[in-house]
């Protein structure tokens, strides 16, 4: 009895944040393992739920076919929760768009055949932008929106440091926001690295945030952090609980996908390598009291 109103205080809080996150895996991480071999071992590992990437999925699709490759999803019990796209040139003005729309077309509808409820492109962009680009670029987020929006799809923008166009959290929030179609995708690696600052977090609306990659980044420069610099949640210096307990005041309740790039991680064994991440990740996630 003496316990009741503790545990009562305790739900009023995790409700006020909105739920819990949970632990999910980028196809990038096992790269190496291709398209079968990464969902197969990460399934061993009780991984649960997965990002497929165009690359992986297009290198499997030339001996095989997308109900092959949609089986491999469901029997091993795995829901996916977002897909890379892999077409640029979506949002940022540029004379490439026209055919990079009908690319994203395509991904859409291959995605919807996988049962996707998510998809994303990075904001890689290179050259020089006017005011007048970021109205253009509005408009153009949310005709890529519809796009994804007409094949029962969420388009989520993912804002990448090196970008000339939209590297930080606020420039995001305020382009999809002007879109009204799109949802903004926070990289863990990408803000720790990049130009945006811890208070940005408190920009975010509730519930406003569509999907989150998860890493973390060594203690080093920032000038020397590169994609080969991510590493597993909780072996780095990235204020990983702050940003959690953030996303969770903020009412994120998604998944988290770690998404890292070095040989040992894409290269290894994919069921070593999931079983690595779930340790360390989950371990940040309890001590971050977000699942």
């Amino acid at each position: 009895m003496l316990a009741t109103p503790a545990a009562l205080l305790a739900a009023r809080v995790v409700s006020a944040q909105g739920g819990k996150m949970t632990l999910a895996m980028h196809q990038n991480t096992s790269a190496g393992a291709g398209y079968r071999g990464s969902l197969e071992g990460w399934a061993k590992a009780g991984i649960r739920q997965v990002e497929v990437t165009n690359t992986l999925l297009d290198e499997f699709l030339k001996t095989d076919s997308l109900a092959a490759a949609r089986r491999i999803i469901t029997d091993n019990g795995l829901m996916p929760v977002s897909g890379a796209c892999g077409v640029t040139g979506i949002f940022e003005p540029n004379p490439g768009r026209a055919a990079a729309l009908d690319a994203l077309r395509k991904r859409c509808e291959q995605f919807r055949e996988l049962g996707f409820t998510r998809i994303y492109s990075p904001t890689t962009a290179t050259g020089m932008f006017t005011a007048d680009d970021y109205t253009r670029g509005a408009a153009n987020m949310r005709e890529a929106g519809e796009i994804a929006r007409g094949f029962g799809l969420t388009m989520m923008a993912e804002a990448v440091r090196a970008s000339a166009f939209i590297s930080t959290l606020p420039t995001l929030l305020r382009m999809t926001r002007e879109a009204g179609t799109v949802a903004p995708l926070l990289d863990f690696y990408h803000f720790s690295s990049g130009l945006s600052k811890l208070e940005d977090l408190d920009l975010i609306r509730p519930r406003e945030i569509g999907h989150v990659h998860f890493q973390d980044v060594p203690d080093v420069p920032r000038e020397l952090l590169d994609n080969t610099t991510r590493i597993i949640p909780g072996d780095g210096v990235a204020p990983l609980d702050q940003i959690l307990r953030k996303l969770a005041e903020k009412r994120y309740a998604g998944p988290l996908s770690v998404e890292l790039f070095l040989p040992q991680y894409q290269k290894g064994n994919p069921y070593e390598v999931a079983r690595e991440i779930r340790q360390k990740a989950e371990a940040v996630m309890r001590r971050a009291r977000v699942m």
